[in-house]
């Protein structure tokens, strides 16, 4: 009975990421093949159509501009974040926490705010010209190597954080044994500790790629001064111009979908061939050593560094916001609070967004908290024959780009037949609220998987054998031991989700925006003030929902 009930449990959760992950993904497959198939039309597609990527100007710039956007920041960001994470791993110094403290800032902040605050410091007129005088910046960041060094900065964080992963464990018998034999350090650091650490190597490369090519926020906000088409934009253009390219949008996401592909079986065979087990009873846990005298050097380029990569995006947001006017400089005479009286005027819609924002990362979060717990639980202690197509599924959706999944969802969630059963879901908050849930998953996932993996199964059993029904385990044992796990997992999803501007940008409904939407739309209106207002305002007021619910919750947990 208990294995019929997981099995059970098991097919649920393999139906739900069925629907929510894998149908609207090969729905954009197929409609390359048959175009029409989701509206009633079941004519074969030309195939042909595929190879005019080569020869329209628009889309083949795309296909370039990504190929070359995603392995030039791939290249930069990978030697970028084993560097950072070398020096991290191996010396101690004043402001190292702050460098951890800024990679996980990078990844949680969404993309097109990062690259907006790039487009306020670089633009004519912008921070960098009025306050600075830097008129040299505009050009050097509105090209494509200005554009890859901007990526970088926003993407090492993939690379960091694999490769210090890697470096926390070390066997320093080979390395002395080279150093006996003569060989010099950085001899050492090329022939032994290199290649030991090079499969976190290529894992953080190809998160890297497959996070920068699948980038919507970075063209998104770059198109208000500067013209760079990249698939995930020009996917979206194909929806969004008159009239509709569903085949363009289908040729499209079925090279971005290639792409990925190529770089995620690059990343599996160079793994396989690559692959060192090297721990052993003398391993030890990495220890970084006092820098010493470079400990200063190493102090002040980190803060310099910090400076650049958090000071310059999140700050030009923040200063834009208070700002009269962009050529103004940072002035007294130029400061101002109107941006954000503006948000609370009758006629902004921002208010309206934001709290659709909410009401859609909410009910994802829940939702998203359900069937994440139904997954890791079926992961963690069932012996279901899928799981391991479940584990597939749970984590597809961080390498498809949101754009894919948002066109996969419109031809999935807009045929008439779902009128009859009450099921249309396309132009309704409803179907915003599913891709977000399918974003969650596999952050919700992870995180409990992790903390499942800490309780033993022995507990249930012994339960089980006391009479207690499926759910009087689950509610009454399971979820208090891992209580902490699903707050920090329900908050993460909830954070993610207000912000997604992909997703948003393909399916909000009509006359019913949303704050990344909102944000989007003042900034290519050229309304940068009004923009960055909202944005700072957004964010503040999500982080202090989250401040507060860990805090409330977390109190709860301490009286029990």
């Amino acid at each position: 009975m208990h294995m019929l009930m997981k099995d059970r449990l098991g097919w649920f959760v393999s139906i739900l990421l069925f629907i929510l992950v894998l149908y609207p993904l090969a729905a954009v497959i197929v409609q390359v093949l048959l175009p029409g198939v989701f509206f009633g039309n079941w004519q074969l597609g030309n195939l042909s159509l595929l190879l005019e990527i080569f020869r329209r100007p628009l889309w083949q710039k795309s296909l370039e501009n990504s190929i070359v956007l995603g392995l030039g920041t791939t290249l930069l960001a990978t030697l970028l974040g084993m560097v950072l994470a070398t020096v991290r791993a191996n010396w101690s110094f004043r402001t190292a926490k702050l460098l951890d403290g800024a990679v996980w800032l990078l990844i949680i902040t969404p993309s097109f705010i990062l690259a907006q605050g790039w487009v306020l410091f670089a633009a004519g007129g912008g921070i960098a010209v009025s306050a600075f005088g830097w008129d040299w910046v505009t050009g050097a960041v509105f090209q494509p190597a200005g554009l890859i060094f901007i990526m970088t900065l926003s993407k090492f964080p993939f690379a960091y954080l694999s490769v210090y992963a890697a470096l926390e464990w070390k066997v320093d018998q080979l390395s002395h044994a080279a150093r006996l034999s003569g060989a010099t350090a950085f001899t050492v650091w090329r022939t032994i500790q290199a290649p030991l650490i090079l499969p976190a190597v290529w894992a953080g490369a190809a998160l890297v790629f497959m996070d920068t090519i699948g980038d919507f926020g970075l063209p998104a906000s770059i198109a208000a001064v500067y013209r760079f088409p990249t698939l995930p934009y020009s996917i979206y253009s194909a929806i969004y111009t008159s009239p509709i390219r569903f085949d363009m949008a289908g040729v499209l996401s079925f090279y971005l979908v290639l792409l990925i592909g190529i770089a995620m079986s690059v990343q599996f065979y160079a793994m396989r061939r690559s692959r060192f087990d090297f721990l052993s009873a003398r391993a030890e846990r990495s220890t970084p050593k006092p820098a010493g005298k470079y400990g200063m050097l190493l102090t002040g380029l980190n803060l310099l560094f910090l400076a650049v990569v958090i000071g310059i995006p999140l700050g030009a947001n923040l200063l834009m916001s208070v700002f009269k006017t962009q050529s103004g400089g940072i002035a007294i005479n130029n400061l101002t609070l109107d941006h954000y009286r503006e948000l609370f005027h009758s006629s902004s819609l921002l208010l309206k967004g934001l709290s659709h924002s909410l009401m859609i990362a909410g009910s994802a979060a829940l939702l998203g908290l359900l069937l994440g717990l139904c997954a890791a639980y079926v992961l963690t202690y069932s012996q279901f024959k899928f799981k391991r197509t479940i584990e597939v599924f749970s984590i597809v959706t961080l390498a498809v780009p949101g754009v894919v999944l948002g066109i996969g969802y419109i031809f999935v969630w807009n045929q008439k037949w779902l009128d009859k059963i009450g099921l249309l879901l396309y132009g309704t908050p409803w179907i915003l609220v599913l891709a977000a849930i399918a974003g969650a998953i596999p952050v919700i996932t992870r995180l409990m998987v992790g903390a499942m993996a800490k309780v033993p199964n022995s507990l249930l059993t012994a339960a089980q054998l006391q009479g207690d029904t499926f759910i009087s385990r689950i509610r009454l044992i399971l979820i208090p031991l891992v209580r902490g796990a699903l707050l920090s997992a329900g908050l993460a999803a909830f954070g993610s989700s207000v912000f997604d501007l992909a997703v948003n940008s393909i399916l909000f409904p009509p006359n019913f925006l949303t704050l990344p939407v909102s944000i989007n739309k003042a900034f290519e209106d050229l309304n940068f003030g009004y923009a960055s207002a909202a944005t700072v305002l957004g964010s503040a007021v999500v982080i202090l929902i989250i401040l507060a619910i860990e805090l409330l919750l977390r109190r709860k947990e301490t009286k029990l």
